[in-house]
């Protein structure tokens, strides 16, 4: 067992360092330790809305909470919230153009501040600054206001009737951040706020000791946590690096870590390292798509700052629709999830694959490989065969950079890719980056995924809510990432038609469950045929985790650490 003496001893001098173990009614608080989590996609901020990869919301979201989240079953609960307002409740206006949150009294922050209705105007304020590029602005897409009614009350009106208002400050990729921390850090000033951006003061259930960009953050119980009886550990150490075989391993052959995110290896694999005994490998399916984009946008180097922005023309192969939808009918996703998935996949066409209410029964036409098909497109287009395979048009090669992260399984699907557009004579040529550089967001890096410096692109992202209209907002012409913003936007893909746009203010304004899925599927379908987005694998989000760690619940629609606090050491 990893808790030996020197640890317990380390977890008794964090504990009388934050002055809780002299607390008789603190006395559960920290009596398990250190918890020793591994992301192999290493941290580089812990401000959601300078970054908006999951590796770093996620490792946020031990400090920094919002208004109310998302549990296991995708229900909304109140986290800094006294409840979740409804129409029932008074919380929501009966025309749906305001919602009002009331706080919990006595919330403090970690540095012992008041939290109060001012930082959460702020926190919106903060994100919607000119220049500031806030990477979860569709969080407040249709916001017209935030205003404090009174110390513990504030209430968000909207610009017309909004009939799914838990987007703003609900999940963790919109958490109230302290307005005196953060006071001088407004737009372009944001990502030079280092000491704030990396040692965020929270009301979590712990707070950060130490931070290293990319390699490791360390945390110690919260001493003014509402629940005086957690965390019940006392410390966190969050370690990134690596990959994600090896990340697997840490906690299921080696036992060396109790919780590793993001465990995506191959079936043969992870069956040989669950022989250990030591942990389990679990999946939590929601909305996660694995997904090649593909850029309509010129990307040689020459173009210099205007590279893969509008301003740098159409790109010279993918702005055709036909190269796009060839490209996606030779690719076979049973083989790419029977490959590298194995029961943590299924095959999709969707960009939302759930919940099935959403899910578009439309996408016939990708959902088996069609080489012949793909052929004939790429005939039409006037793309033809060369001497070595390889088509050509007006003197040009049809070759793609394909690039995404150092991952065994991406690497092993880029290169069934390649196999298979070989097979219609397109040359891709592969390329990999560190996950914690890709989704990193740094806007001065080249090889960040909104920077997009390559012909196609594949990660996989989803949806935190079980309603995707601030999904949906993220592929509108006005989030194309680009100088301006930042390269914060969140249309990766670059899609931009108004008729989306329309039907997605539509969507914004439409109650209903059931009309609000009609639209949705619709919007759907737009993105897909559009081909600038090619779905493959709806994938699970796997993590391993300890036989010894009780109370980690997988969130498929939240952060996977939402409920560290509850988080115990089997004794």
């Amino acid at each position: 067992m990893r808790q030996n003496n020197s640890i317990r001893v380390m977890a008794a001098a964090s504990l009388l360092a934050a002055g809780l173990a002299t607390h008789p009614a603190l006395a559960a608080r920290g009596a398990d330790g250190d918890v020793r989590i591994l992301f192999w996609q290493a941290v580089s901020n812990l401000n959601p809305y300078l970054s908006g990869g999951s590796k770093d919301v996620y490792a946020a979201s031990i400090v920094l909470e919002p208004l109310a989240g998302f549990n296991e079953q995708g229900k909304v609960f109140p986290r800094l919230a006294a409840e979740v307002p409804t129409v029932q409740n008074g919380g929501i206006a009966r025309d749906m153009t305001s919602i009002t949150w009331k706080l919990k009294p006595g919330l403090t922050w970690s540095d012992g501040g008041d939290v109060t209705a001012d930082d959460v105007v702020f926190t919106w304020k903060y994100c919607m600054a000119p220049g500031g590029g806030c990477a979860q602005a569709a969080k407040f897409d249709g916001v017209k206001s935030v205003e404090a009614i009174d110390r513990l009350t504030v209430k968000v009106s909207f610009a017309a009737p909004k009939p799914y208002p838990y987007s703003a400050f609900v999940g963790q990729l919109s958490p109230i951040i302290q307005q005196s921390q953060f006071k001088d850090c407004l737009g372009e000033k944001a990502p030079q706020c280092t000491e704030a951006n990396f040692k965020p003061h929270g009301t979590g259930p712990f707070m950060v000791r130490d931070f290293k960009a990319n390699d490791a953050v360390l945390f110690d119980a919260n001493p003014r946590y509402r629940d005086p009886d957690k965390p019940n550990f006392a410390s966190v150490t969050l370690k990134g690096g690596g990959d994600a075989m090896s990340a697997a391993r840490a906690v299921l052959e080696t036992g060396e870590y109790d919780f590793a995110w993001n465990t995506v290896v191959e079936p043969e694999i992870s069956d040989a390292m669950l022989k250990a005994g030591k942990g389990t490998l679990t999946s939590a399916f929601s909305s996660t798509v694995e997904r090649i984009h593909l850029n309509p946008y010129a990307v040689d180097a020459a173009l210099g700052p205007k590279r893969s922005t509008k301003e740098a023309g159409p790109h010279p192969i993918l702005s055709d629709p036909k190269v796009r939808r060839a490209l996606a009918l030779a690719i076979d996703r049973d083989t790419i999830v029977q490959a590298g998935y194995g029961t943590a996949g299924q095959p999709t066409c969707n960009i939302v694959p759930a919940p099935d209410i959403f899910a578009s029964d439309a996408k016939i036409w990708c959902g088996n490989q069609d080489l012949a098909s793909a052929n004939a497109l790429l005939d039409e287009a006037g793309w033809k065969q060369g001497s070595d395979g390889v088509r050509e048009k007006d003197g040009r090669k049809l070759s793609l950079l394909f690039l995404t992260t150092t991952n065994s399984v991406r690497q092993g699907t880029q290169v069934l890719v390649k196999d298979m557009w070989s097979q219609i004579g397109v040359q891709t040529e592969l390329r990999n980056v560190s996950a914690s550089v890709f989704f990193g967001g740094d806007p001065a890096s080249p090889d960040t995924y909104q920077k997009f410096y390559a012909d196609a692109e594949m990660y996989a992202s989803g949806f935190e809510s079980t309603d995707p209209e601030k999904f949906m907002a993220g592929f509108t012409c006005d989030k194309i990432p680009n100088p301006a913003n930042n390269w914060q936007g969140e249309n990766i893909s670059r899609y931009c038609n108004p008729a989306y746009d329309k039907m997605l203010t539509e969507l914004r304004q439409t109650p209903g469950i059931d009309r609000r899925a009609a639209l949705v599927r619709t919007l759907n379908d737009m993105i897909v045929n559009d081909g600038l987005v090619i779905p493959l694998v709806n994938r699970g989000e796997p993590s391993a985790i300890s036989n010894q760690l009780k109370g980690a619940k997988l969130n498929p629609w939240d952060s996977q650490l939402w409920n560290i606090a509850d988080w115990s050491r089997s004794k």
